[in-house]
């Protein structure tokens, strides 16, 4: 999904790669996410645990902290290993389902409405391309951002994950 809002014809964006990974133990279960952040030889590396949470709700919020920790504008490349996370957003799904009132059919809520409302403002304001790698096939940034992933579920006294109505 790409956007143009915002962008200045002289100043280019910065380019950013950003590799996403969730995780759980049990589903739902314990939960968490890594991020590694990439610009110009500079690396940040991010992850969070949650005690009752889905694989799912963890692939969405990695992309999410990734997104978020950017001090402006960007055009990102977003790598996954979560097909249900690129292809609602490459596949316009997220979009769908907030335009039909976060419903992925008239009789099925779409689930994890919370966290598609938060990602598709990110999408609104970066230039991001999301990309699907194949999980645990030796990508070096994806197989880091699932060990961030297990080691910040593995973490005790762990937070809830709190599901809220999208706004």
């Amino acid at each position: 999904m790409r956007s143009n809002t915002g962008s200045s014809p002289d100043k280019p964006l910065k380019e950013v790669t950003i590799y996403t990974d969730g995780a759980c133990s049990g589903n739902p279960g314990p939960g968490g996410y890594g991020v590694v952040l990439l610009y110009q030889g500079h690396r940040k590396e991010l992850s969070a645990g949650f005690k009752d949470t889905t694989n799912n709700r963890m692939e969405i919020l990695a992309a999410i902290k990734g997104l978020e920790s950017l001090k402006e504008k960007c055009r990102v490349t977003l790598y996954t290993d979560s097909q249900y996370l690129v292809n609602a957003i490459e596949k316009n799904w997220a979009q769908k389902w907030r335009a039909n009132g976060w419903m992925r059919n008239k009789k099925e809520p779409a689930l994890n409405a919370d966290l598609w409302a938060r990602l598709l403002k990110l999408c609104e304001f970066h230039e991001i391309k999301f990309v699907w790698v194949k999980g645990h096939a030796g990508n070096p940034e994806n197989e880091r951002c699932d060990q961030l992933a297990v080691a910040a579920f593995k973490q005790p006294g762990l937070p809830p994950d709190i599901r809220t109505e999208p706004v």
